[in-house]
């Protein structure tokens, strides 16, 4: 193997490494496979005195017994837990168990379910190497989401309801009631989280969103979608090819639509966020024909619309064609190769689980020029080809670090003597190793973090100004960057270099990754609390600024650091992270 693709290699590894910070504690173990009691009424029950026929499951370890809440959709009933001012319900499915002949099939609906369905604990993860879930995952029934909303007020709680769902609540009982929504206080905007982790890990349920859906006073969602070769297969004869994953995104956003007034959420006030592959994956909808008219808002955190194949460490799509022909590959190794051409498919589906993800690439990309996503996403929003919704944009200021102190520690260290050839490594064009060592020299002490500005500016930064500059004159634009130099770290050990605010630093300032809080200063605390607000404003009315929060001016960018958030000029931007020197570089 070439220099070159053993630290691709490497690279697009230690995105499964970056995410095993936020790992879900053991006490949440996903739900038994679909049970659900039946009962006799669907009026009136009782989830807290243990007499009405529900599925029982060993409680979550928390400080005080939780109590449970019913709510009524159309598939049937669920039953979540009411924490101290906010409510959950995990596991819900939105689609169809993608098993046997669903395998790389579009997702279909959901099968309606008798009595009440345990909502308390989230489902398994869709299949992954092992990471961010423990051990992995080779549960292909995994189209399930999640949700937190704030606990109703007692004008809520004693509203009357209309057609569809709702739940009223009596200290610990929660008694279900039919309606699409509470009739009184207006509904609340919805925000629908896409994860990230390279389009092959990763978990709705790592995100713990109670103080974004408390202090801000929105309904979070989030959702699993499948990743890998089951999620972005392509083949010639496979309907739907490349897409998978996207089309999972686009049922749940349906699913929202049809079902969030249950939980008091406005199904015409949606905000579809994600970060890293998340990110990108809201810029492929907002290029789908097919997702307009899902959501109003959208929030892309570090994956920039105009992402490459040949910059790897950000996420990017990929012609069919050359979907097509990685899935070919794919088969052959999978022992599908020689099958005629009508059986191919059945021969796939035949393949376990395991060795699936054991023959599958470690880079996943969707593909464009399909149905779903007609364009690449870069090439939508430059034709204007997408629907004009907000938009918050943004990435952090070290992107890079991360993977740079981990390819150091693997035993490539980056000196003045080895930078050359480290650099060619990962542009390995004629003549673009040589302008990057002279626009990004090396000395003897600074080679982690140097390197590490070289993948982040590259990957991240400069494109996410590249997309600011194509959205800006079409739709309303927010800008920042997530700048804390001393962010909370995402995994445990020591780095080479310090690693400043690197990619996904920001998350555990939105959420609890894996149910857990970071720990935090003070201050940082403060510029968690000034991000939510400004996020979920944002999802409230399409403006993020408030008179309490400190001012966003539209066409900057917002630098967020502890008891430091100021604008600066998109110029100052770019000219710091040398995106005149990647624009030209090609």
């Amino acid at each position: 193997m070439t220099m070159h693709r053993a630290l691709i290699a490497l690279g697009c590894a230690l995105t499964t490494v970056l995410a095993t910070a936020w790992t879900t504690p053991s006490s949440t173990q996903p739900t038994a496979k679909p049970t659900a009691a039946t009962t006799s009424t669907a009026t009136a029950v009782n989830t807290t005195s243990g007499t009405a026929p529900v599925t029982t499951r060993t409680p979550q370890t928390t400080t005080k017994a939780a109590a449970a809440v019913t709510v009524r959709t159309h598939d049937g009933l669920l039953r979540g837990t009411a924490h101290d001012g906010y409510r959950t319900f995990e596991g819900i499915p939105y689609a169809a168990p993608p098993l046997g002949r669903l395998r790389w099939t579009p997702p279909r609906p959901a099968a309606p379910w008798p009595g009440v369905r345990d909502a308390t604990r989230p489902a398994s993860a869709c299949p992954q190497p092992a990471g961010e879930v423990p051990g992995g995952s080779t549960d292909e029934d995994c189209l399930y989401l999640n949700i937190t909303t704030p606990a109703p007020t007692p004008a809520t709680a004693g509203a009357s309801v209309a057609t569809g769902a709702a739940a009223t609540t009596t200290g610990a009982a929660t008694t279900a009631t039919t309606g699409t929504a509470v009739v009184g206080p207006a509904r609340r905007p919805v925000i629908v989280w896409l994860h990230g982790g390279g389009f092959t890990t990763g978990a709705g349920s790592s995100y713990d969103a109670h103080r974004m859906a408390t202090r801000g006073g929105v309904v979070v969602v989030t959702v699993n979608y499948r990743l890998g070769a089951l999620g972005f297969l392509a083949h010639d004869h496979l309907p739907g090819s490349g897409v998978f994953g996207l089309a999972d995104q686009q049922a749940a956003l349906r699913w929202v639509r049809d079902e969030i007034g249950a939980f008091g959420g406005d199904p015409h006030n949606v905000t579809l966020a994600g970060e890293s592959a998340g990110g990108y994956s809201v810029c492929a909808q907002l290029a789908s024909p097919a997702a307009v008219g899902l959501f109003e808002r959208a929030v892309i955190q570090s994956g920039p619309c105009t992402g490459r194949p040949d910059r790897p460490f950000a996420p990017s799509s990929i012609p069919l064609s050359h979907a097509r022909a990685a899935g070919a590959a794919l088969s052959s190794r999978l022992g599908c190769g020689r099958a005629r051409a009508q059986e191919v498919m059945a021969c796939l589906r035949r393949v376990p689980v395991a060795r699936i993800l054991n023959a599958q690439g470690a880079d996943q990309q969707p593909a464009h020029a399909t149905g779903l996503l007609p364009r690449d996403p870069a090439a939508a929003l430059a034709a204007g080809r997408f629907p004009h919704v907000p938009v918050l944009l943004g990435s952090n200021h070290d992107e890079g670090n991360g993977w740079a102190a981990g390819i150091i520690q693997a035993g490539n260290p980056v000196t003045p003597a080895t930078w050359p050839d480290v650099a060619a490594a990962f542009f390995p064009a004629p003549g673009q190793a040589d302008a990057i060592v002279r626009a990004y020299p090396v000395h003897e002490t600074d080679g982690g973090p140097v390197f590490g500005a070289v993948i982040g500016d590259a990957n991240f930064a400069c494109p996410t100004a590249r997309t600011g500059t194509l959205l800006a004159p079409q739709v309303p634009l927010w800008r920042y960057e997530f700048a804390d130099e001393h962010a909370p770290p995402l995994t445990p050990g020591t780095p080479p270099f310090p690693l400043g605010a690197p990619h996904a630093g920001e998350l555990p300032y939105l959420f609890d990754l894996g149910g857990r809080p970071s720990e935090m200063t003070p201050a940082q605390h403060r510029l968690a609390n000034t991000m939510i607000d400004y996020w979920t404003r944002f999802a409230t009315t399409a403006d993020p600024g408030s008179p309490a929060s400190p001012p966003w001016p539209r066409h900057m960018v917002l630098s967020l650091a502890p008891d430091d958030v100021t604008p600066a000029r998109t110029s100052t931007f770019s000219a710091h992270h040398h995106c005149g020197f990647w624009n030209t570089l090609g």
